[in-house]
């Protein structure tokens, strides 16, 4: 049975997406709710996956992480053992922090974050050029975050 998601579900999620920090009394007043109640939505949203952790959000620059690259992948094959192989071998790299297959021009969307264009280098030449399967790849340097946001667009619109 899929479990409902009321309005009061999404406000608290929205304010735990600004705020996850949040003492729970002072979310539940927020909410409407008792920090009883609020603690049990928080729970059952938890034991559903809706809430799949909590996470500070770090500056990457300031750890020395400054450089976002994202590279686009193709392969020589689409089939189900060459998809499980390339899953495997980039799923251990650090660096890469997001790798989505797509559908579209290319099979991968890799999101990478280095130091500085040697480390990007090591991955490139290193790992996801070396494998076999690959038939080419594109990379693409991110100069400015003109927004780069965790928040999905629940609650108020804009």
């Amino acid at each position: 049975m899929e479990e409902i998601i009321d309005r009061v579900d999404l406000h608290l999620l929205d304010i735990l997406q600004s705020d996850a920090r949040m003492p729970v009394v002072e979310l539940s007043k927020r909410v409407n709710l008792s920090p009883t109640p609020c603690t049990m939505r928080m729970k059952r949203l938890e034991q559903n996956g809706v809430i799949l952790g909590y996470h500070a959000r770090l500056a990457p620059a300031a750890l020395g992480q400054g450089l976002m690259v994202f590279v686009t992948v193709k392969l020589q094959s689409t089939s189900e053992a060459t998809l499980k192989k390339f899953n495997a071998a980039v799923k251990p790299v650090r660096q890469i922090l997001e790798c989505h297959m797509v559908g579209g021009g290319f099979d991968y969307l890799i999101k990478i974050r280095v130091r500085d264009m040697n480390e990007y280098r090591e991955i490139l030449g290193g790992v996801i050029g070396t494998l076999p399967m690959v038939e080419s790849t594109h990379s693409y340097f991110v100069m400015e975050d003109v927004k780069d946001s965790t928040r999905l667009p629940i609650g108020k619109s804009k």
